[in-house]
């Protein structure tokens, strides 16, 4: 069994589980109440991204930092981007009933984001900088704005 394969399928379902109670549900309490600390929502959206355009190409900014590049992983199947890897945590040898407070998360994720457009799969691009993963993705040639003339009829 192909393992990203089983992976985005479970994503797959999470998101149409999610649709559904966000849709059924209609939650203005999650506006008030941030979900930060409910366990397993906010390990959800790691790595945080932001996701634009212009007119030939996609963008998907993901916040990062302190992931080791050579652990993350960009794949890209059927318009569905995933971004994967681990961050390691910082003092591993420290006894858990020594630890006070532990906000900043450590082990392996999987993030997975609908693109808006068709993108060529062959032209993606992935660079890793100060914490910070940028995906440039070039829409597809059928789904870049295309200027149709418009021509004068004569009478």
């Amino acid at each position: 069994m192909n393992y990203w394969k089983t992976w985005n399928e479970m994503e797959q379902l999470r998101r149409e589980i999610d649709r559904i109670f966000d849709a059924t549900l209609n939650r203005p309490w999650t506006t008030r109440w941030p979900l930060a600390f409910l366990p397993g929502q906010e390990a959800r959206r790691y790595p945080r991204i932001n996701i634009y355009d212009d007119a030939h190409t996609v963008y998907v900014e993901a916040l990062a930092p302190g992931i080791d590049p050579q652990k993350l992983e960009v794949s890209l199947v059927n318009n569905v981007l995933t971004l994967s890897g681990e961050k390691t945590a910082v003092n591993g040898n420290i006894k858990p009933e020594r630890i006070h407070r532990s906000e900043r998360s450590a082990g392996r994720f999987v993030r997975t984001v609908e693109l808006p457009t068709e993108v060529d799969v062959n032209q993606v691009e992935a660079e890793y900088k100060r914490g910070i993963l940028l995906v440039k993705l070039p829409k597809s040639e059928k789904a870049r704005p295309k200027a149709i003339e418009v021509k004068v009829a004569s009478n």
